[in-house]
């Protein structure tokens, strides 16, 4: 049984809204209005043909009725927008073109076309499937290529064993999960999924921004239906495997990370939004002033004796504190400042992209003794 990329389509992006029973209806239900089946549908929201709506307390994603009035007052509805989400696999683009199936899959695996959605077949083997549209377009476009040999880079491509399909399909269902939203969260859950578990946690080393950033990922439109290899198998083209790709995903996760950060901080347990205060940056609770007399003189009369066996300097009590109690690791309200001690090391873009072991060996090779000459030397 064949299982369409329709259980992975994306609702990044779609409008949040208090939605109405009344003013709207489920994707399945839009789909029959509009004369679409549940893969072409999907196709449709990915390519911004159909603008999808979020209820505010969550949810499966809707469809407004005034969105389903819209589309069937476009000219030429449905056949018009049936046929602008219309694929075709190998034999029948092929066909289109007037080439040969082996010839289109060459063209394909050298990244000339680009794959709109795949699907799995019985043998569980990936079947890539193309817009109709666009073959037409690139065959206006590249008419010399259909005909007569083909070119020098072509070939080269070819024999060195590319197969540009996965990574043409992943580009472009980034680009447009990107263009579908502004916020810089879901920006970045976006690119996190182009990254393996531990990848990830390289660049986003804080857990709570991972967990957060988990929670915004894209979903279906129509649910998390079909098998679980299937599921797996979507997972794994979504991911970057080549070198050079590898190395533009983290750079770019890093900056829409480090743009994320600026906006705002990725919520924390209980509702606690402030940033995690670093080691040596704890600083201890102000007296209280509501303290009576006699107890605040206590405390400071006890802080004193204690100071008095203590190795460490007595500047570091704060009057009006018992010194048994340990200061707070919570920060106050206000902004949390690092230690005046030895500034920490600033990471750099290129320590963050994969450097970090060989900016530790150089550290560790700064910081070791030099070696003594042995006998002879």
């Amino acid at each position: 049984m064949a299982v369409a990329e329709d259980v992975c389509t994306e609702t990044t992006g779609a409008t949040a809204l208090g939605v109405p029973a009344a003013s709207a209806m489920a994707v399945g239900t839009a789909a029959q209005e509009v004369g679409l089946k549940r893969g072409e549908f999907a196709i449709a929201v990915h390519l911004g043909l159909i603008r999808l709506m979020v209820p505010r307390d969550g949810g499966r994603p809707m469809v407004g009725r005034d969105e389903i009035e819209r589309l069937r007052s476009q000219d030429g509805f449905p056949e018009t927008l049936r046929e602008r989400v219309r694929t075709v696999g190998t034999a029948e683009g092929a066909r289109r073109l007037g080439i040969s199936p082996d010839r289109f899959t060459r063209f394909a695996r050298a990244g000339c076309l680009t794959p709109i959605t795949f699907y799995l077949n019985r043998y569980r083997a990936i079947v890539w499937l193309y817009l109709a549209d666009e073959l037409t377009g690139f065959a206006a476009r590249e008419p010399q290529l259909l005909t007569g040999r083909s070119p020098g880079w072509l070939r080269d491509r070819l024999e060195g064993g590319a197969d540009c399909r996965a990574g043409n399909w992943r580009s472009r269902r980034v680009e447009r999960l990107l263009s579908l939203t502004e916020d810089p969260w879901a920006r970045v859950a976006v690119l996190a999924d182009t990254l393996d578990p531990v990848q990830l946690a390289e660049v986003v080393d804080d857990p709570y921004e991972r967990a957060y950033v988990a929670r915004l990922r894209p979903e279906p439109a129509f649910g998390p239906t079909g098998p679980v290899w299937a599921r797996e198998t979507m997972a794994h083209l979504m991911r970057a495997d080549e070198p050079d790709e590898l190395l533009w995903r983290r750079v770019n996760l890093i900056m829409e990370l480090d743009n994320a950060r600026e906006v705002r901080p990725a919520p924390r347990p209980g509702g606690d939004r402030r940033a995690i205060p670093s080691p040596g940056s704890e600083r201890a609770p102000a007296p209280d002033p509501r303290a009576d007399a006699d107890a605040d003189a206590d405390a400071r009369s006890q802080s004193k004796s204690r100071s008095r066996s203590r190795s460490g300097p007595e500047s570091d009590l704060v009057p009006g504190v018992p010194s048994s109690v340990p200061p707070s690791p919570c920060p106050g309200p206000g902004p949390v400042h690092a230690p005046t001690g030895a500034a920490e090391p600033v990471v750099g873009l290129l320590a963050r992209i994969g450097l970090r072991r060989r900016t530790s060996r150089e550290t560790n090779r700064r910081q070791s003794p030099p070696r003594r000459a042995t006998f002879g030397e």
